[in-house]
């Protein structure tokens, strides 16, 4: 999912990859409301960057980001 040239990928770039959120938009809002962790800690941020390798969930749902 991240791209070779590139060393990571936004939560905000996560979530629309997954069908989470549509939008950047929707993405904002979300990141506000739902239950988001990254590496289990609480994440509220739609810009966090995540690296290959990082456990991201949301609303229980577990991610690998790879």
């Amino acid at each position: 999912m991240v791209e070779k040239n590139e060393k990571y990928i936004t939560l905000q770039q996560f979530m629309k990859l997954k069908n989470i959120a549509s939008s950047g938009g929707e993405a904002k809002h979300l990141v506000k409301e739902l239950q988001i962790f990254v590496n289990d800690e609480k994440e509220d941020r739609r810009g966090r960057k995540l690296y290959a390798g990082d456990i991201v969930k949301i609303e229980g749902k577990t991610y690998k980001v790879d």
